[in-house]
């Protein structure tokens, strides 16, 4: 399972992926993190795909990451009779209130608030914008429009109001239930979706209580805005660009993407790049060129993910996306340019202990043609600075916590093992140099930096660095 490349592939499961079967496959395939989407999963089904990815966990003895993405206020329309419909432009259609399941003239739209707050005028967006509708009269429980852009509208297809002030948080009663089923799951991260301001991170966090990552979802105009405040306060972040795309001005997201992963380097907090990234892979094998680009670009920005949505979780194609986006990463990290263009968006380390220590164990492994940097890490902050740095060496993470293993499946270039926490300084040492010998990132002869807290296991600590030799035997010397 060692990966031989620095990026993390998400993969969503789904109708296509969720049987364990399959999600082996997906692993061994490239995939580093499991992403349960709770728009379509019910609190049974998301346990039964945390037990599956749990037993392939097991199987293949690497740590997997599973991130639980909470549905939010995001708004889909009811369910067709026939599954879809083909709305042609110019045409009135009905959204309402009533649940008989939906026709070529009408469908469920099972959002009060929408109904009470949509205006003669506002435009109404679906399925990610590609239709568009214009409210023409509303009242009595129904929004009555006329079709600008038409098109084919399937079930449960999201619904966006660019023009209309809705009175509703980030987490909603239903997302309050899935982030208690998440963490009942033992979900190494949650994601919130729709944040719009620092509290709604705020009140996750009050839930969560450090039993997960909380991962903020950058898809508003209102969160662009106070990026730098949420960031700060978040864990991870993605940009999801599918909504942040429908919400503003589409031309203006490859901009917002380089800027969000650029903060993202210099608060040292992990982002995933998301939506459409391999999307006509979801009918066929391969890409376009268009897409390998888009995704080339992620990994040349030095994103810690990249993610697949409905390419795993609903596509024909599964195992060839993610092996497809595994290449691509591959390829793109073997470029001559691949060095120059992280290193030139390096951020300057924070004044600290542990930042300080970060960068220089990146420079001195550098310098020193070391094998590998590894981190002892119990809460995963040692081994997050030491990829903030984006070192051209491995890093190699030790923890004794399984939790924080599996949490660092999505951070950039970190293989993680579970161990015992270190007795003493040499026990340290020889315990690095026999995995780094054992998990393929050093051979006798070879020397690796070491990073620790001292005292040993005191999380946030790191303020030590040393230089080891691996013997012949794998264990270690300083």
């Amino acid at each position: 399972m060692k990966r031989n490349r620095r990026v993390k592939i998400i993969a969503t499961l789904g109708p296509a992926s969720h049987e364990e079967a399959m999600i082996e496959k997906l692993a061994r395939s490239g995939a580093d993190v499991f992403r349960i989407n709770m728009s379509h999963a019910s609190h049974e089904l998301m346990h039964e795909t945390v037990r599956r990815i749990r037993s392939v966990e097991a199987r293949l003895k690497h740590p997997i990451g599973i991130l639980v993405d909470l549905q939010g206020p995001k708004l889909r329309v009811g369910k067709f009779a026939e599954g879809a419909v083909h709305l042609a432009q110019g045409q009135t259609f009905t959204l309402d209130s009533d649940t008989t399941p939906g026709t070529l003239r009408r469908v469920q739209l099972p959002h009060p608030e929408i109904l009470e707050s949509v205006s003669v005028g506002d435009r109404l967006l679906l399925d990610d914008g590609k239709l568009q509708l214009r409210a023409t009269r509303v009242g009595g429980g129904s929004i009555e429009t006329e079709v600008i852009y038409g098109g084919k509208l399937s079930d449960k297809k999201g619904v966006s109001l660019p023009d209309t002030l809705l009175p509703m948080g980030a987490l909603t009663d239903k997302d309050h239930a899935d982030l208690l089923a998440g963490l009942a799951a033992e979900a190494d991260w949650i994601a919130l979706s729709f944040v719009q301001r620092p509290e709604d991170i705020i009140d996750v966090r009050k839930i969560v209580q450090g039993r997960a990552g909380v991962m903020a979802k950058i898809e508003k105009p209102q969160a662009v805005e106070r990026l730098e405040e949420i960031i700060k306060l978040c864990d991870a972040f993605m940009i999801a660009r599918g909504d942040l795309g429908v919400e503003m001005p589409i031309e203006t997201v490859p901009g917002l993407q380089k800027r969000m992963i650029r903060i993202a380097r210099r608060y040292g907090k992990p982002v995933v790049v998301a939506t459409q990234m391999l999307e006509s892979m979801i009918t066929a094998p391969v890409p376009t060129r268009a897409e390998v680009s888009d995704v080339s670009i992620a990994v040349f920005e030095g994103a810690d993910a990249i993610m697949l949505s409905a390419e795993s979780a609903s596509g024909q194609y599964p195992i060839e996306a993610v092996s497809m986006m595994s290449k691509v990463a591959v390829a793109v990290e073997g470029d001559i340019n691949y060095r120059g263009i992280i290193r030139a968006q390096a951020a300057e380390p924070e004044a600290t202990a542990a930042d300080a220590i970060s960068a220089a164990t990146r420079q001195v492994a550098e310098t020193l043609d070391l094998a590998s940097i590894v981190t002892y890490t119990s809460s995963g902050s040692t081994a997050i600075r030491a990829a903030r740095e984006r070192p051209s060496k491995p890093i190699l993470a030790l923890s004794p916590n399984i939790r924080t293993a599996r949490r660092l499946a999505v951070v950039w270039g970190v293989q993680c093992v579970e161990t015992p926490d270190a007795v003493n300084l040499e026990d340290m040492v020889d315990r690095a140099c026999l995995i780094a010998y054992q998990e393929g990132l050093a051979r006798p002869g070879d020397r690796i930096a070491i990073t620790a807290g001292i005292p040993l296991g005191t999380p946030g600590a790191t303020n030590m660095l040393r230089i080891a030799f691996v013997r012949q035997d794998g264990a270690g010397s300083s």
